[in-house]
């Protein structure tokens, strides 16, 4: 017979909603996602920001380094009363000395939340499947939400006053990135338009084209990937991001001398762009190569504020996938366990 679990904490949650990628949300989720981040974006311009993760904890497993992966998830659960723990490869026996599965199901009872950046998608997925906390995808090989989030959000504050985000073109120039997906999946879902912009051997792979065909017949929006630079004059939103990645440097020669300097983004390339266009790039920014400096200075580009909307965007992903696992605790229980422990204390 099986020992009933000792544990202190709720290992059959309802309805467990984890992470990994933008298609798993509806529109009017990603709506209420955008619109978490408004308010909690005023409230840090009044320096007010209610503590919504208070005295819970976040657990960041890092397998991929990261400037703004890191420092926006752990500021934003300080802001919100919380604490996060940083975990590299070399602080966790993840996947080596203890299986990914056991290292979910023993985070799992001491954090609320795990987040995960890694270059093996199987990590992600392993985490989830034994988590019963919820697991946020902080970048893998093959999707990027938590980026997205900031993106969408920091577009809409951009764009024109009298246009809706379902009025916009973004053309994504280069490589069929992880960034570049999640894009082509978000805005089509969303009702975006979009445009993978690059060479053909580095465009965007068929399974995932099939996939953008669905959202576009029930979002209205379309795609189109095209080595046509002049398609640029059709997009609103023009969006950089490096030719190669860490895992690619034994072709980072041969990338660069397909991409430049067809595909690179510079302030002629912006002229050419529809009037009022903006620059967007999720850094960091190899502003030798796939943009140039004069671009990423120029009035056009919110790159800045869209890595500023990465700390807004984990602020409102650590609320909005907690919020419904969090009971406020009760003051006469606190009281009653306070006195109790302060009893046995005293007795010491």
């Amino acid at each position: 017979m099986k020992l009933p679990s000792s544990s202190a904490t709720d290992l059959n949650k309802k309805n467990m909603v984890h992470m990994v990628s933008m298609k798993d949300f509806s529109k009017e989720e990603i709506d209420q996602m955008m619109e978490l981040m408004d308010l909690l974006k005023e409230a840090r311009k009044d320096n007010a920001i209610p503590h919504l993760f208070k005295d819970k904890s976040l657990a960041m497993i890092f397998e991929a380094g990261s400037t703004r992966t890191r420092v926006s998830f752990e500021v934003a659960a300080t802001l919100l009363g919380g604490h996060a723990l940083f975990l590299s490869s070399r602080d966790i026996h993840l996947g080596g000395k203890e299986s990914i599965d056991d290292t979910a199901r023993v985070l799992s009872r001491m954090c609320d939340i795990i987040m995960a950046r890694t270059n093996n998608p199987e990590t992600i997925d392993a985490l989830c499947k034994m988590s019963t906390v919820p697991v946020i995808n902080g970048l893998d090989t093959r999707f990027h939400p938590t980026q997205m989030l900031a993106d969408i959000f920091t577009i809409k504050e951009h764009m024109p006053k009298d246009k809706k985000l379902t009025d916009l073109t973004l053309a994504f120039m280069g490589d069929a990135t992880d960034v570049c997906r999640s894009l082509l999946l978000t805005c089509t879902k969303y009702g975006m338009n979009f445009k993978q912009i690059g060479p053909k051997k580095y465009q965007m792979q068929k399974e995932w084209l099939e996939l953008a065909d669905s959202y576009c017949k029930e979002s209205g929006a379309n795609y189109e990937i095209t080595d046509d630079v002049s398609k640029v004059s059709e997009c609103d939103v023009i969006y950089g991001d490096s030719f190669y990645w860490v895992t690619q440097l034994d072709e980072k020669e041969e990338r660069l001398a397909t991409f430049m300097p067809d595909y690179v983004i510079t302030e002629e390339l912006m002229r050419k762009a529809k009037p009022g266009a903006m620059l967007l790039h999720c850094l960091p920014a190899n502003d030798k190569e796939e943009v140039t400096r004069e671009a990423l200075e120029g009035e056009y580009c919110v790159a800045f504020d869209q890595a500023e909307n990465r700390l807004t965007a984990q602020m409102a992903i650590l609320v909005y996938f907690t919020n419904k696992y969090i009971t406020n605790p009760c003051e006469e229980k606190k009281s009653m366990h306070e006195k109790k422990l302060n009893n046995y204390l005293s007795k010491l």
